[in-house]
This record gives structure tokens, sequence and C-alpha cells, in this order.
């Protein structure tokens, strides 16, 4: 007589046993932490539906990634008609919402610089790169995961490195010295100092705006006298004197947290090189603030 299968409380606790890992996967595939949440709860009805496999995680890992690189072939053509600038959705990670983010490896695999960079690379060229940087995945695993050889996995990988290495900046390791800076930027540009947000930013400051189309700078500002003119605009306006901050890890780094009265309006992530900014990405759109919002009040 055959034994009975898996109760559904057996699976569901199974599941959640494997659902930080795969949220964290599906972020890196695709940059949204709303979508990755749909990816996940995708994966926990085909879980539920499937017949008992001895192998959980290996299973539930090939799903995640299947699901997400559907959703990374409708989302890159939506990104092309995005008004302004995209950049992922924020994620506070201070309670290990992506996973253990213990070395500088783990957290440069999800920090907005990389995140940005990846966009550049084709589906599967991105799910290859995030299984072995970000997972430690052997070819072969990855082969099996993407129907693919482990040959042609090799060279997939192999030419995402290289695509992203090209315009890769050494990730800050410093992070007492990148909240620092994170808070003088904040206490210089709410006050229109000049001369200090001057010496923060670096000749060749990038600063993106990723508004949602609401609002007026709808391409990357490029060069420090450009950034300083527009951050002194902003300094200006009167609704800065009731916004107030603060300092969270978002995607493994120090990031600066905007307020208007209580409701969160912006976060700042600065890339750091050599003590100055090379580039501010700024995420003002409401609806990519909701996760990082929802997970502050939790």
């Amino acid at each position: 007589m055959d034994s009975p299968g898996p109760t559904d409380a057996h699976r569901a606790t199974v599941f959640e046993e494997n659902r930080p890992r795969l949220f964290g996967l599906a972020y890196r595939l695709l940059g949204s932490a709303t979508d990755a949440e749909d990816m996940v709860q995708s994966a926990y009805l085909r879980w539920h539906g499937a017949d008992w496999v001895e192998a959980p995680g290996p299973w539930l890992n090939k799903v995640v990634t299947n699901l997400c690189l559907n959703q990374l072939t409708s989302a890159r053509a939506r990104r092309e008609t995005y008004p302004g600038p995209w950049l992922p959705e924020p994620v506070l990670t201070d309670s290990g919402a992506l996973g253990p983010l213990d070395t500088v490896e783990q957290r440069e695999s999800v920090s907005m610089a990389l995140l940005v960079l990846l966009e550049r690379l084709t589906p599967t060229e991105r799910a290859v790169f995030v299984l072995r940087e970000a997972f430690d995945y052997s070819h072969r695993e990855i082969a099996d995961i993407l129907g693919i050889d482990a040959a042609h996995s090799r060279q997939l990988h192999h030419r995402a490195h290289t695509h992203v290495g090209r315009h890769r900046n050494r990730f800050a390791t410093d992070d007492a010295r990148h909240h620092r800076i994170v808070a003088e930027f904040f206490v210089a540009a709410r006050s229109g100092d000049a001369a200090s947000l001057e010496r923060l930013l670096a000749a060749d400051v990038v600063s993106w705006i990723d508004g949602g189309g609401a609002t007026a700078a709808r391409r990357p500002i490029q060069g420090r006298d450009r950034v300083l003119r527009y951050l002194l605009g902003v300094g200006r306006r009167p609704e800065m004197l009731r916004v107030t901050s603060e300092t969270a890890p978002v995607n493994g780094e120090p990031a600066l947290l905007v307020f208007d009265r209580e409701e969160l309006r912006a976060v700042i992530t600065l890339e750091l090189e050599g003590g100055r900014i090379i580039a501010l990405r700024t995420i003002a759109d409401k609806d990519k603030l909701a996760f990082a919002a929802a997970a502050r009040q939790r």
C-alpha cells in the first residue's frame, strides 16, 4: 500500500523555508520587489499543484527562474517606453529580505549600480549571471535550470561578465564612510550649501531620477555643475522645509530615506568612488516606494 503523500501543511512549511531565497533570486532577476513577490506566489501555487519532489529547493529555483525569464521579456518591452529613467525598486535590507549580505560580493549582487547594469543583458544572460555570481551555481546546475547545455551556460556567463565588467566600478566597502557621506549630502542639499555639495560631487557625476514620469528630470543629469544646479534648485523648494530624512541600508548599501511628514517620498542611493559621489539614483515613483514603505512599518 502506498504511503500517504505530504499534507498541505507540510508543503506550506517546506515552501516557507525556501521563500526568502526564492524572493532574493526573483528580485535579482527582475529588479522589482513587487514582481518578485508575484513570481514567488506563482511558484507557491505550482508547488501545491505538483507531485511531491524529494529535492524541493532545486525544483523551486527552476520554477522561479523560468517564471522570471517570461516576466523579463515583457518587462523589457515596458521599460523601453518608460517615461524617464528606469531604476529598480528599493528594498530595505536590514531585516535580511534579500538573504545574507555579509560579504562585499553579496552586497554588490543587490546594489542599485549592478541591477541597473543587468538591464543591459538579455534575459538568459541575466539569469546565468545571477545564478552563477550571486548563488554560486555550477554551470551544470544552471544548464539544468535553463534547459541548455553547460558549455552554452559558460559562454553566456562570459559574455555577461564581460559586458557588466566593462561598466562596473569598484564596490565601496567602507560603510562608515558611506554613511557619513550620505548624511553630509542631505544636510548640504537641504541647506543649499553649494561649497559642500561641490566637494562631495565628482566632476563626472550623473544623477538619475525615477519619478515614473512625474518629475521634470526625464533624462540623466550629467556633470558636477548641472547636478549642483539641480540640487540647489530642489533645496529652495518650499516643501523642503518640512522634509526629514534618515539613513538606512537599502540594497546592501547606506541610503537616504526622504520623508514629507510621515510619508516616504524618495529613496536616494549614492555610488561612491574615491570618497566622492559618482552617481545619484533617486527613486521617487510612489508605486516603487510602496514595498520599502511597508517594510519600514513592520
